[in-house]
This record gives C-alpha cells, structure tokens and sequence, in this order.
C-alpha cells in the first residue's frame, strides 16, 4: 500500500488537525521520500514510518509539536539536519536498521538548533551502530599503544644519546 492511501486510512475520519499519533508502517514510499504527509498535522506528537524504504526526510513537513519518531529499518544515509529544524521538540528517534555507516551523520543532528535550545533528545536508538562504535574504540587504543611505544622508544634513544655525551 502507497504512504497516501495508508494515512487516508489511518486517519479514520479525522481531520488532519485532530491526529495526534500516525503509524504508517510498512507501507510504500514512491522514490524514497514522504508523501502525504504535510503541515496540517499540526498536533502529531508521535509519528512512525518504520520500513517504509525511506532514503530522504528532505520532504518531511514541520512538525513542532512531535516528540516520537520512529524511523527503524528504512535505507537512510544522512541529511538528518533537517530534523532539528522541522521538528523542534523531538525527545526520542530511533534509527535502528538504516544505512549510517558514520557516527557523525548523528552528531551533526545533536550540534544543530537542539544543542543550542539545551534540548537534548532522550534516546537515539542505533543499535547497528554499537559494533563499529566498539571497533572504532578499538582501533583508537591501539592507535595509543603505538604512540606509547614511540614514546617510550624515542625516550629510550634519548637516554642512550645524553649518556654518550
């Protein structure tokens, strides 16, 4: 089923204004982006579009009032920025199951408008991303052992070189 018809259906009546909570998931998006879904949804505070084959939310309109957002098993990459200005009053995103392979495509969403109103969202759910969090840390400590072995080494030369002189 199309991201239109789903919301048509979802909205069971209602005017858009009255939705305070949308699930669209598992429904289709047409090239990868939001469609249907638009500013009049003014007093959505929850919202989930999980495996959706969502790539882009350059679509998403401005929802000031959402606080949950579940976007888990989509093909998103990047362009999180836009959440910090579309939806102000996030607290909670998960982003589990989708295609960020850096940690910075997230923390450039928490430099944003968020960091500088002091706020922080609760949660940012990245469960594919604690592995290569962990091999990242890895790598950095034997990055340091390196330098401490250069360190210790050079120190050690030093010692020879003062000693001879």
């Amino acid at each position: 089923m199309e991201m239109k018809k789903k919301i048509n259906l979802e909205l069971r009546n209602r005017a858009p204004e009255e939705v305070t909570e949308l699930v669209l998931d598992n429904c289709l998006c047409v090239n990868g982006e939001i469609e249907g879904l638009n500013d009049t949804f003014k007093e959505l505070e929850f919202l989930s579009m999980a495996n959706v084959e969502l790539s882009s939310l350059a679509r998403l309109p401005s929802l000031n009032k959402l606080r949950k957002l579940e976007l888990s098993d989509n093909i998103i990459s990047g362009g999180l920025e836009v959440l910090a200005e579309k939806c102000p009053n996030l607290t909670y995103l998960n982003l589990s199951g989708n295609k960020i392979k850096d940690l910075s495509t997230v923390e450039a969403l928490m430099e944003t408008k968020m960091m500088k109103r002091k706020r922080k969202m609760k949660l940012v759910h990245l469960k594919d991303m604690r592995k290569r969090r962990r091999k990242r840390k890895r790598r950095m400590r034997m990055k340091m052992k390196m330098k401490m072995k250069q360190v210790q080494s050079w120190e050690r030369e030093k010692r020879k070189w003062v000693s001879h002189t």
